[in-house]
């Protein structure tokens, strides 16, 4: 006897499948669109990021040659370099926050990001804290010397043509950026006439946040791998060796934090131990104000202290300059950690944010 479907059985089930495959065969359809959709925005939003990115990785070299995509110091506004003479500084006299980005970013960390609903420092503090913020971008390629003493030249450029509109300066800087910013202040204070300049009297606070000022660890590993390829002396392991050491100055400089040009033309520089280093002390009469992040929860362990936020370890980011017991009684010097922080995360967190309201 042949087993037969009833038709009222067949009619039911036969369009639910085919409802369900359709489905099925859509969602297949739709994924590569949908995926090169989500490239393309991702693309664009950060689109920003590619000649930053390329500068951080070759921008000495490019400099060198003087090519066109080198990144020249500047301010900028409305997404484009400004002249220090053209600056927009509209209102009366205001304490002036001046940004730098890190290794490879550019002054769009400190305005907009994804998602959009994140905190972003700039923004925020000149609509509720009442302060004038500009922005500079950077060749973070080169050495940190070479843009501290350009950031040093633009700060006195910047009281020079707007010596009525700039009121206190407060600088604010987020992994290289914060040792540019030392390294301006050490050639602020070392002129050629032996008077500091004029923007380091004016100088009220600077925040430092995630910043290497003991230098990096992924820097530090870098240079130690290809030491040993070299080494090694083989033809592949030279190959490896010297394509690692194509990377740019700037990057080379974040293995002891170089500040100050002599510390990197010294015959030693690249020594693995103990290479010989300026010591760069804070500004007296200057607040600094020292942001560590850190992955994890507690702020006592020797994980937290050698990797921090991931790319900046916590026991350099305090540094031995800052976290000296023996600093004299006119530094002032305030140290947060800021628990279950990633480095990135540094540049949007709301704690972050109100610890930089709070103390400007």
């Amino acid at each position: 006897m042949t087993d037969v479907t009833s038709p009222s059985g067949d009619s039911s089930d036969r369009p639910s499948r085919w409802r369900r495959f359709s489905a099925a065969a859509r969602r297949a359809v739709s994924l590569p669109a949908q995926g090169l959709d989500y490239l393309y925005h991702t693309g664009q939003a950060y689109r920003h990021f590619t000649l930053p990115i390329l500068n951080g990785a070759i921008g000495d070299q490019l400099a060198a040659r003087q090519d066109a995509r080198a990144i020249q110091m500047s301010f900028r506004q409305l997404g484009a370099d400004v002249a220090v003479a053209d600056l927009h500084l509209p209102g009366p006299p205001r304490t002036t926050v001046v940004f730098l980005h890190g290794l490879m970013g550019d002054e769009l960390i400190w305005q907009a990001g994804s998602p959009a609903d994140v905190p972003r420092y700039g923004p925020l503090l000149q609509r509720e804290a009442g302060v004038r913020c500009l922005y500079v971008r950077y060749n973070s390629g080169l050495h940190i010397s070479q843009n501290g003493q350009l950031l040093a030249g633009l700060l006195t450029e910047l009281l020079h043509q707007h010596p009525q509109d700039v009121g206190e300066l407060v600088l604010v800087g987020h992994s290289m950026g914060g040792l540019v910013i030392r390294s301006a202040g050490y050639y602020g204070t070392h002129t050629p006439t032996g008077t500091p300049a004029e923007w380091v009297s004016r100088l009220r606070s600077v925040f430092l946040l995630g910043v290497p000022n003991d230098g990096s660890f992924l820097e530090q590993n870098s240079h130690l791998t290809s030491v040993m390829l070299r080494k090694i002396n083989v033809a592949p392991t030279r190959f490896l060796s010297k394509a690692m050491d194509q990377r740019s100055n700037g990057i080379k400089d974040l293995r002891h934090a170089f500040l100050v040009d002599a510390d990197w033309q010294n015959p030693h520089a690249d020594d693995l131990l103990m290479p010989p280093r300026t010591v760069v002390p804070p500004l007296p009469g200057v607040r600094y104000h020292v942001l560590v992040g850190s992955l994890l929860k507690t702020a006592t362990s020797a994980l937290h202290h050698y990797f921090g936020d991931g790319l900046v370890g916590a026991g350099s980011a305090v540094g031995r300059v800052f976290g000296d017991p023996a600093l004299p009684p006119e530094a002032q010097v305030q140290t947060r950690v800021f628990a279950q922080q990633s480095h990135a995360g540094l540049l949007s967190n709301p704690e972050v944010y109100q610890y930089l309201r709070e103390h400007l």
